[in-house]
């Protein structure tokens, strides 16, 4: 893709995310990174990396807030001009959640806001710069190079498996990523007709802060991300992988 946006890409999966799209033999020529506050601690990495490659843009993105996303793609549409966004990277998310006799509506809605309104919203609002990277795409078919948009979901949002219950059950955060595997579902019998694909992929069980038992690396977890990416095509439009291209059931 010649241009990739990822939200939170600040920590975690996300600037992993971002740290493969720049080793990539050839790299996108525009990588968007965005983080809830430029100017805090957890920005530092993400803005030093972005000193170093002339590539990358750091944006300031809260995806609860309508005005902070309108300004998001305005910066992007700035740097892409007519080219548009090749690929949407909905990755911001957050884990909050609690077992069922303490959940609440507070965390429920908060979750809920993040990660699957947040990736509704931003899909709405970058929609015509995908449609625009589209149009200008010369193959037919749909792939990452072309438009898409991929939403990172999670195992633990799977009905069939529940991953991860005797652990961790976060009421919260598995019906926030049920609804968001439902949400990319219907992205994928809409937007399609514009030559985007659409995809919900489950980055594994990744050690990230405060998640230090976890089996897989965020490098292991990214790497693998990057490589799945580089061969989804329309056959899976719609569908749930994981982070080695396995279907992960509904």
């Amino acid at each position: 893709a010649a241009s990739v946006l990822v939200t939170g890409s600040n920590s975690g999966i996300g600037l992993g995310l971002v740290k493969q799209f720049l080793r990539l033999p050839t790299p996108p020529q525009w990588v968007f990174a965005t983080t809830l506050d430029l100017d805090g601690p957890e920005s530092k990495e993400i803005k030093e990396l972005a000193c170093q490659h002339q590539n990358l843009v750091v944006l300031q993105l809260d995806v609860t807030d309508l005005q902070s996303i309108k300004a998001a793609v305005e910066q992007v549409q700035r740097s892409v001009g007519e080219c548009g966004l090749n690929l949407l990277m909905n990755n911001a998310g957050i884990t909050t959640g609690n077992d069922l006799e303490k959940e609440n509506a507070k965390d429920m809605a908060d979750v809920y806001a993040v990660n699957t309104i947040g990736p509704l919203q931003v899909s709405q609002a970058f929609l015509p710069l995908l449609k625009m990277a589209a149009q200008r795409y010369p193959q037919e078919g749909l792939t990452c190079c072309k438009a898409a948009i991929i939403n990172t979901s999670s195992a633990a949002g799977s009905i069939e498996l529940i991953l991860a219950w005797e652990r961790k059950m976060a009421v919260a955060y598995r019906c926030s990523k049920a609804a968001l595997n439902m949400l990319t579902k219907c992205q994928s019998l809409t937007y399609p007709a514009y030559g985007i694909l659409c995809v919900c992929i489950h980055p594994g069980w990744v050690k990230t802060q405060g998640r230090q038992e976890a089996d897989l690396t965020v490098e292991e977890s990214t790497r693998g991300i990057i490589h799945v990416l580089s061969t989804l095509s329309e056959v899976d439009n719609g569908t749930f992988v994981d982070w080695e291209g396995r279907r992960v059931p509904w």
